[in-house]
């Protein structure tokens, strides 16, 4: 048994529009809304071995704050390519090459594309990620080369501005 959680990158800056979209910062409601996101996991006990993550600015500064509060090394965050301006396949293509010897992964990236893959894995219907939003699942699958494929299950979906 596996489980993937899906979170979106926390709330980001418009601030300069100078500056790339890929080197957009958060803003000061992301900046705090990533470490309670985080905290909430812990509140939850739930499991982390690694994390996965965008090389954005935003993603990778919400993948951080995860890091941070999560106690877990800030330099064994996995950056990949793929998952900035990712579609549905690019996410199944990061999970299929994870290492088995991981058996919790938190994948952090960016709409549309995580609303979409969240909604392809047919646990759960949502109709937008909101930033900083989880979206956690188990999967029976024992490799995750046979992710795609193997059963999925819904754990729960979270937010910063759920007040349940």
């Amino acid at each position: 048994m596996k489980t993937v959680l899906l979170i979106r990158h926390a709330k980001s800056s418009w601030g300069d529009f100078s500056l790339p979209d890929f080197e957009r910062p958060l803003n000061e409601r992301g900046k705090h809304d990533a470490p309670m996101m985080a905290k909430r996991l812990l509140d939850k006990a739930v499991k982390i071995d690694a994390l996965v993550s965008s090389p954005a600015k935003r993603a990778k500064r919400t993948a951080q704050a995860f890091a941070e509060i999560l106690g877990k090394d800030k330099d064994k965050i996995l950056y990949r390519d793929e998952l900035y301006m990712a579609g549905v396949d690019a996410f199944y293509n990061v999970i299929s090459q994870l290492d088995d010897s991981i058996k919790h992964v938190a994948i952090f990236s960016h709409n549309p594309g995580i609303t979409a893959f969240a909604n392809m894995l047919q646990v759960a219907e949502i109709d937008e990620m909101p930033t900083c939003s989880i979206f956690a699942i188990t999967t029976t699958a024992e490799s995750w080369s046979g992710f795609r494929k193997a059963k999925k299950e819904f754990l729960f979906f979270d937010f910063p501005k759920n007040t349940v």
